[in-house]
């Protein structure tokens, strides 16, 4: 009964840190940018290869319906969206040594296509655009980057492509928010861009005994620098 005491103590005492932490707030302007990561069939589609651990996740929060509402309100304001997808080659298969979702990625042939400048068979598999996004995705206002590989923007060039056009300010969104959203938030970060994160515009694994999208906005609201509902970004950008 003590330690359930101490524990209580201490998870009131987490929650009111928590609750007092300042919000720097986030104001849109013309050095904004969105971020998505990853709006692929393998992480948002029933038939993607994810769905059994992401599926529950992605329902609870209409991450689908609310990503092409960002998607919609960047085309009517012509704001710059970065999509930063992730794609596995054959030859990334070779690797001799992986972590444990790599290795589980790789098993399942998560974002898989025969090469970077091979095409075939891509068209509706689990690498290719959920079908509803590919309207917005062939804009003018929209740049693909390449792929990253792991988690985090390291290993491609989003922010080389965002310096290149004046971008500091980022609103990130995607998936999966434990994974790729936070590690894209806490590389550009460090990089010097300031961030703010789309909460519902993302989702990710629930399993027993551990809900990554819970840890994942506790890490949110620690380092970025404000919180968006995807109703108040679409807000903000009508603004505009």
């Amino acid at each position: 009964m003590k330690k359930l005491m101490i524990l209580a103590i201490a998870i009131i005492s987490g929650l009111t840190t928590m609750a007092q932490l300042p919000d720097p707030g986030f104001v849109i302007d013309e050095h904004t940018a969105i971020v998505i990561t990853d709006p692929q069939i393998d992480f948002l589609s029933e038939k993607g290869v994810t769905w059994g651990v992401v599926g529950k996740s992605v329902v609870e929060n209409n991450t689908v319906a609310h990503l092409e509402q960002v998607f919609q309100a960047a085309k009517e304001d012509n704001m710059l969206v970065f999509i930063s997808p992730h794609y596995y080659y054959e030859h990334d298969h070779k690797w001799e040594f992986e972590g444990a979702l790599e290795t589980l990625m790789h098993k399942i042939n998560m974002f898989q296509r025969k090469g970077p400048l091979d095409m075939e068979g891509f068209e509706n598999s689990g690498a290719d655009w959920m079908p509803q996004y590919k309207k917005y995705i062939s804009g003018d206002n929209i740049i693909v980057t390449n792929p990253h590989k792991v988690y985090g923007p390291e290993s491609n060039d989003l922010a080389l492509q965002m310096r290149k056009r004046g971008i500091n300010k980022v609103i990130l969104a995607g998936m999966s928010a434990n994974l790729c959203v936070e590690s894209h938030m806490r590389e550009l970060l460090e990089e010097g861009f300031e961030v703010a994160i789309v909460t519902d515009a993302t989702a990710a694994a629930k399993l027993p005994g551990l809900d990554a999208y819970s840890a994942a906005l506790v890490n949110f609201r620690m380092m970025a620098s404000h919180l968006f509902t995807t109703e108040e970004i679409v807000k903000e950008l009508k603004k505009k």
